[in-house]
Parts: C-alpha cells; sequence; structure tokens
C-alpha cells in the first residue's frame, strides 16, 4: 500500500506573506496583537471601511485605499500590489461573513497571514450565555430579509449580521406576520467597545430604528403558536404551502423525485418547467451551500414561483421566463435535472448534453405520450423506470372510499 507524502509548511509567522486581513474590535488599536500592530504599522497599502481606518488611524504610515462600492473596484490596486506589504483592515474574524473570503479567491493561501480578533458571532453568543455550536449564524447584509425565514423553526437560536439599523424592526415585523410574534429579539450594538449597548424586546412590540446604531448583531429566540408558518426539515412539504394554478408537483410525489435528485453540498438544480416551484425550493431548502435554476415559460407561472420563494426563505432561486430548450442556452452547467413538464422539442436530449457527468436527470409524465418519451430516455440512456400510483381517502355520500390520482412514470438516469 502506497504511504502518502507527507509536507510540511513554515508557519505563518515564518513564511513570505505580503497581504495581511487584521481583525479589529471596537476597542480599535489597544485590542490589536503587537504583531499585528506591527504590521499595519509596515504596511505600504492599507484597506479598510471607513470606521475600520479611523480605529486604526494612529497606527497607519502607509497610503490609505478606504472600500469603494463595490469593494470589487479595490482589487486590482491590491494584487497591484503584490510583494509588498499590504494590510487589510476587517471587523471581527475576516473569514467569517467577511472580506476573508473574497481575497483567498484572489491571493494563494501562502501569500496571506490572517490575524482574527472574536467575531461578532463570538461576542453575542458570551453576551447571551449561547454555545456557539447550538446556534444559527447568518448575516443579513445585502441580502434578502426573507431568507432568514428557512431558519424560523420555533425553539431555535439565531445570531445575525444586521444591514443597517432598520434590519431589527423589519425582521420583527416579518417575524409578527408569520405569526411568530412572541418570539425574543436582542440588539446588540458594538460590541467589545466603550458605546456598546443591548436592546430587548419582542417581535410583537419591535424596535424604534431611530434608537438603533447601524453597527449592532440580533440575537433570535423563535417562539411561535401552533399556527404559526414554520418551516419543516423533510421534503414533501404540504402542497398548501405553494400558490399555484395547478401546475404543481404533489407532496407524495415531490419527496420521491428530491430523493432521486438527491441535492449534495454545493450542487446546482435546474427545475425545467419551474410551474409553481415546488421541487426546486425543496431542493435549495435541504442545504445553504445548493443553488437552483428554474425555467418557466409562462410568466404568471414564474411569478408564483418567485412569491413561493419569498414565502419559504429561498429568495436566491433563480428564474428564467422562457421556453425550453431555447432558454437553455448560456446556462451554467447543472449537476442535476428536473423536468416535471413539457418532455417535447427535445427538451431531455438538450438537458441531457448540459448535465455533468455523474449528474442525475429525473422525469415525471402523465400522458401516454410523456411516458413514451421516457420510455424512449430509459432505453437509450438507462437508468430506472418507476411507476407512482396514490390513491386519497374522499367522501363519498356518507361515507368514504379512495379516490385515485393519475398514476406517473418517473423516469431516474445518472450520466456516466
Amino acid at each position: 500500500m502506497a504511504i502518502p507524502e507527507r509536507s510540511v509548511e513554515p508557519t505563518p509567522h515564518g513564511a513570505q506573506r505580503w497581504l495581511s486581513i487584521i481583525g479589529i474590535g471596537e476597542d480599535g488599536v489597544e485590542g490589536l496583537s503587537p504583531v499585528a500592530r506591527q504590521l499595519i504599522a509596515a504596511a505600504e497599502l492599507v484597506v479598510g471601511g471607513e470606521r475600520h481606518l479611523t480605529l486604526a488611524d494612529s497606527l497607519i504610515k502607509g497610503r490609505r485605499l478606504t472600500w469603494p462600492n463595490p469593494i470589487e473596484g479595490a482589487f486590482p490596486q491590491i494584487l497591484a500590489s503584490r510583494g509588498g506589504p499590504v494590510a487589510v483592515i476587517a471587523s471581527g474574524d475576516p473569514y467569517h461573513f467577511g472580506i476573508g473570503k473574497q481575497l483567498a479567491a484572489l491571493v494563494a493561501s501562502n501569500e496571506i497571514l490572517c490575524l482574527p480578533q472574536p467575531s461578532a458571532f463570538s461576542l453575542a453568543a458570551a453576551r447571551m450565555g449561547w454555545a456557539l455550536q447550538d446556534v444559527q449564524t447568518l448575516s443579513l447584509h445585502g441580502r434578502d430579509l426573507r431568507g432568514i425565514v428557512r431558519h424560523l423553526h420555533p425553539g431555535a437560536r439565531i445570531l445575525a449580521l444586521s444591514w443597517d439599523s432598520a434590519t431589527p424592526a423589519k425582521l420583527a415585523t416579518l417575524l409578527t406576520e408569520r405569526q411568530l410574534g412572541a418570539s425574543r429579539l436582542t440588539v446588540l450594538e458594538r460590541m467589545g467597545g466603550p458605546r456598546e449597548r443591548i436592546h430587548r424586546s419582542t417581535a410583537a412590540v419591535g424596535f424604534d430604528s431611530s434608537n438603533i446604531d447601524a453597527l449592532n448583531t440580533i440575537a433570535l429566540e423563535v417562539v411561535g403558536q401552533p399556527s404559526a408558518l414554520a418551516p419543516t426539515f423533510s421534503s414533501g412539504r404540504n402542497d398548501d404551502l405553494f400558490a399555484n394554478d395547478g401546475q404543481l408537483t404533489k407532496r407524495e410525489v415531490r419527496a420521491i423525485t428530491l430523493a432521486s435528485l438527491a441535492p449534495r453540498y454545493g450542487e446546482l438544480l435546474w427545475d425545467i418547467g419551474l410551474g409553481a416551484g415546488s421541487v426546486a425550493l425543496e431542493w435549495l431548502l435541504a442545504d445553504r451551500s445548493l443553488r437552483a435554476i428554474g425555467i418557466e415559460e409562462h410568466s404568471e407561472r414564474a411569478a408564483n414561483a418567485a412569491r413561493n420563494a419569498a414565502t419559504l426563505g429561498t429568495p436566491e432561486l433563480q428564474i428564467v421566463t422562457g421556453r425550453a430548450p431555447d432558454a437553455l442556452a448560456g446556462l451554467q452547467p447543472p449537476d442535476a435535472v428536473f423536468i416535471g413538464g413539457g418532455l417535447g422539442d427535445g427538451v431531455l436530449a438538450a438537458a441531457w448534453t448540459a448535465l455533468k457527468p455523474g449528474g442525475r436527470i429525473v422525469a415525471n409524465a402523465v400522458t401516454l405520450e410523456g411516458e413514451a418519451t421516457l420510455f424512449s430516455a430509459f432505453q437509450q440512456f438507462g437508468g430506472e423506470l418507476t411507476r407512482i400510483e396514490l390513491a386519497r381517502a374522499n367522501k363519498i355520500g356518507n361515507l368514504w372510499g379512495w379516490r385515485s390520482a393519475m398514476p406517473v412514470t418517473h423516469w431516474l438516469a445518472v450520466k456516466p
């Protein structure tokens, strides 16, 4: 058996790392280590937000660059300084919803030295007495507020970075609208500095935005009534959650479909014939790393899907309004494809061609013509054919009986 090679890298302080990413807290220079102070003082270029540069003002001797809008505009200047000492100053832990991720995509890790401070999440958890591993952490900064909906499970604890001073009030309104008005919100301002303040309220009472600092973190304890619009973890969610015009993959079939699609970390789904969006939305709800593009030729259905995405906390769903296969041109190749309708016009062949090797394709049909198309695909590409037959109990006068739904032909194949 081959023995894997062992590699030894120098420690960060022993390597030639020209880009320093330094976390700073509200206590400013006093909270920095001697090494962090030295790196800022020696930097020929110091980059940061206006607040960060002000906090480190006494140390900065080189050229200053305040982040432009968008911040990507500063990247060429940072890269042009490669080889010379550059310091980027950021809040707390730069690799936790911070600039570290974007810089790491541009600069090799062995060229970066990062000296983090406690993140806002660590500080908030310490103030609340919460174990950080038991808490959902997310950012609402620069993101659609409705993205938090997927995390609003009664009993859950959430730490969220605010976008601005209005975020706590907007979140309180959202919670109240979803019958979660008893949820407890704690707003923690400028933690770790002399201007730190803490506000507490329930969602139903809310907050006065004029009394909240823009730099704040929200600690949320979700409390819901039995009738609250609470998310669930399982696929096959109730059909009533999806506004639709009848073009909807029903819950039992949807659960089977998601099981066949088998979402994995970071993957992209194409949902062709999006309809109400139920399959794409349940794909996204499986994990925050997942992505989905829905293709729908009818604008009314596309609008329904967009509303459903907002309601369920998946506003990141990308919707392309157009007719497949033409609407597929130029889209990023998928890891999985679902076709819930419209199997004609070469849609299936185009989807198979675009699918990445090892990707899964799933298609459902209820018509004989659609079934014939799937049988042909089964003969050509292999995979599995399954017939799904369901019956639900319905009233027959004063009695009950079984009413059968239309059978569904379900095809699953994995591309070699």
